[in-house]
């Protein structure tokens, strides 16, 4: 033991997690790291790691338990605490981060307990942080030689406590969980040794015991805590290989299930406090747009509504219950400006594309070779396609609840957040006192798939400005009307992709120009061996708010890429299975993927008449999915998908089947997406309101039969939450146009069911 040491230390060497907007996250963690290697005013700011292992002591230990670097704890009766840094939103990843460092620690499995880590920054997730920077930056060996305490340091100062990017697992769980629970489990050998007085190396470990097997004595984890947790841990432990596995690649049922089945899980829009009252909100229905006017009275005039609040581009109504809430709110006749956008509409945004494309400056570019050589030589056969793609909403079981309680001083925050630590500066600066005024309780999510990160959720705002005015606790939920028609969208897109043909049947240029807003970072991987690639990103901002939707912009490109070779497929007169197979790298993950899922399908089998079958493969996410999809056409024209095959490697599977469980509904609500759902505009509103008009894939619609196969290649570990959902919409295209010869090149496919 290190006598100027109080709190274990850990300085080894942490992978990777890219979150969403990952250039500009590099770029300030870059400058946030200089600012510490050469300045000494940020230590003070954000405190050194020793520091921070202390206040995570302080905050989870209660006397009888012993924490390990904020991680876990240990209790004299066994029980290992498990503190994940990602929200649970329904993906499971508790459970999996849980396996992950049980695994490592050899821990008993029915003694293990998987906490919400606290949103402080003492929690802030330096494993994400440091893998994410080595991974984005370029330059690994540079940032893994940075020591972990800078690293951590970097952490709080994002401040870093994301769920989202299929991170979880692969990241938090791959670096950080089984790197502390290695290392625990080596401070737990040693201190055993030291008791016992043996050597370490006669020690073995099992079920959350030390044992000695040449005398048969063994101590309990509980024993040994207090004394381990005074150690010093090794900053690079030996890791289990594949073969050790004892819980890892293991179907463990979901730790968080139970409550969710018998009704005790507590959901933000739950929560209930002493003397809380219940708000709703109407904004402006032209993003952009101001409040001009509201005639309070009629609202004041509803039983139980006690209070009006203006805000610059809305009106809330306060009161005593939600329905009355609603109630009062509906009496209102607020007046708001279009804010300049009175004009917009879907059609016009195309238009505003497809100028912007044939007549802009891209972005950013990227691929390889000289595309426009290629498209030149003489007799080549060129094929060229324009698709669309509408705005998507996030329909997230749970409408946005946020509740707020703001008291001599303090605001105090419950609710289901994806980033924790960055809720509190938001709401912070939106109620104008410091972040350390501000406590924020995370709570379980109803669904997210992106829409619930702080800078895309403007309740954190509201909740904020709405306490500071009110002496109780306030809970304001969205109407599910509201929750659609102020949302944050995934961007309406529109491309055009062209390609050439040589004499060998193969593509010798491939060029992808595609429209949207934001920046191109989340494009899926480009996976076929073309001589000439380009692929142009121009940048278009409607007055929408568009935000990361469920795997960010692989949908939109995947829809794009493998409708288009599809279609390259039947110019050179070939199998679209086998036309992939001669552009996929001989021996690659890819290919086994692409010739796994075929095989499974029983591709080529004579099908039904009326009948089709798809194919498309994506990589998003260090995941590789191919999926195959059979469909036929309803007498009212609606796609019904019968059959659905996804082969996946994501390298290592954790938890299968929590696994299977998420590619298979990514494949649903890939599905989903694809046959009815699209935001539309109309004078520049939403014209959608709720699920009658949103159109979310029924069970009755969803495919009778989905078979989901994993390939345990062994390779650096891939995402899961997301990468199902790519492939399922070009797929179900492809197979459309097997059943009735006609291409789909716009979603959503109920708008062309009848054209």
């Amino acid at each position: 033991m290190m006598a100027d040491n109080p709190t274990p230390h850990l300085d080894a060497p942490l992978e990777a997690a890219p979150p969403r907007k990952k250039k500009g996250m590099v770029r300030r963690a870059f400058l946030i790291g200089g600012a510490l290697l050469v300045g000494g005013g940020v230590f003070g700011v954000y405190w050194s790691d020793r520091s921070a292992n202390a206040r995570a002591k302080a905050l989870t230990e209660t006397g009888n338990d012993h924490n390990f670097l904020g991680w876990m704890k240990i209790a004299e009766d066994d029980t290992v605490t498990v503190y994940s840094p990602h929200i649970d939103f329904g993906q499971g990843t508790h459970t999996a981060l849980g396996q992950m460092l049980a695994d490592e620690l050899d821990a008993d499995w029915s003694k293990v307990r998987v906490e919400q880590a606290p949103a402080d920054l003492a929690f802030a997730n330096s494993a994400l942080g440091k893998g994410f920077l080595a991974e984005m930056s370029g330059a690994p060996g540079v940032i893994n030689a940075l020591p972990n305490a800078i690293i951590g340091m970097i952490a709080r100062s994002m401040p870093l406590q994301i769920t989202g990017g299929s991170s979880a697992v692969r990241y938090t769980g791959q670096v950080g969980m089984r790197t502390v629970g290695a290392a625990v489990r080596l401070a737990l050998i040693e201190e055993a040794a030291d008791r016992l007085g043996v050597p370490a190396s006669e020690l073995i470990t099992a079920d959350s015991k030390v044992i000695h097997g040449g005398s048969g004595k063994s101590l309990r984890y509980g024993e040994l805590a207090a004394g381990a947790a005074e150690r010093s841990l090794t900053g690079s432990p030996e890791l289990k290989t594949r073969e050790q596995y004892k819980l890892i690649g293991k179907p463990i049922a979901r730790l968080d299930i139970p409550a969710k089945v018998d009704g005790s899980a507590v959901y933000g829009i739950d929560l209930v406090l002493p003397d809380m009252r219940v708000a709703t909100i109407a904004a402006a229905p032209v993003r952009g747009g101001k409040l001009l006017s509201v005639d309070e009275k009629p609202a004041l005039g509803v039983a139980g509504v006690e209070k009006v609040v203006k805000l610059d581009d809305a009106v809330i109504v306060v009161a005593k219950r939600y329905w009355q809430a609603l109630k009062g709110l509906k009496a209102l006749s607020p007046k708001f400006s279009d804010g300049g956008h009175g004009a917009l509409s879907s059609d016009t945004i195309h238009a505003a594309q497809e100028k912007l494309r044939t007549s802009g400056k891209p972005e950013n570019e990227g691929g390889e070779g000289d595309v426009d050589a290629a498209f030149g030589v003489a007799g080549a056969k060129t094929l060229t396609a324009d698709y669309r793609v509408p705005f998507l909403h996030h329909a997230m079981m749970e409408p946005f609840t946020l509740t707020g309680h703001y008291k001599d001083g303090k605001l105090t925050l419950w609710g289901g957040l994806q980033d924790p630590l960055s809720t509190r500066v938001r709401a912070a600066k939106a109620a104008g006192i410091d972040v350390d005024a501000v406590v924020f309780n995370p709570m379980l999510m109803g669904g997210g798939f992106g829409r619930r990160f702080p800078d895309v959720t403007e309740i954190i705002d509201q909740v904020a400005l709405l306490a500071k005015q009110l002496p109780y606790p306030v809970k304001l939920v969205w109407s599910r009307e509201e929750e659609v028609r102020h949302g944050t969208y995934r961007p309406q897109s529109s491309a055009q992709l062209k390609a050439t043909l040589g004499k060998d049947g193969k593509i010798s240029a491939w060029r992808t120009d595609y429209v949207q807003s934001g920046d191109a970072e989340g494009e899926t991987s480009f996976i076929y061996a073309i001589p000439a690639t380009s692929r142009r990103h121009f940048s278009y901002q409607s007055n929408q708010r568009d935000g990361p939707w469920r795997s960010v912009n692989s949908t939109q490109i995947g829809f794009y890429n493998e409708s288009f070779i599809d279609e390259l497929a039947q110019a050179a007169g070939e199998d679209p299975y086998q036309f992939r197979r001669k552009h996929l790298a001989a021996d690659s993950r890819h290919l086994k993927v692409l010739d796994t899922v075929a095989k499974r399908a029983g591709w080529g089998s004579p099908l039904p008449e009326g009948v089709g079958r798809g194919i498309a493969i994506v990589e998003s996410f260090g995941t590789i999915v191919a999926e195959v999809i059979e469909a036929t056409v309803r007498e009212d024209g609606s796609p019904q998908v019968l059959k659905a095959w996804a082969v996946v490697d994501c390298g290592t599977t954790v938890n299968p089947l929590n696994a299977e469980a998420q590619i298979a509904g990514g494949m649903v609500m890939g599905l989903s997406s694809a046959i009815g759902e699209a935001i539309t505009i109309d004078k520049g509103a939403v014209v959608q309101s709720n699920f009658n008009d949103y159109n979310i894939l029924k069970l009755a619609g969803a495919p009778a039969v989905i078979d989901v196969h994993f390939i345990e290649s062994g390779a650096k570990m891939g995402g899961i939450g997301e990468p199902g959902v790519p492939p399922a919409s070009p797929a179900l295209a492809n197979a459309l146009f097997a059943a009735t010869g006609k291409r789909i090149r716009t979603l959503p496919l109920m708008t062309q069911a009848k054209a």
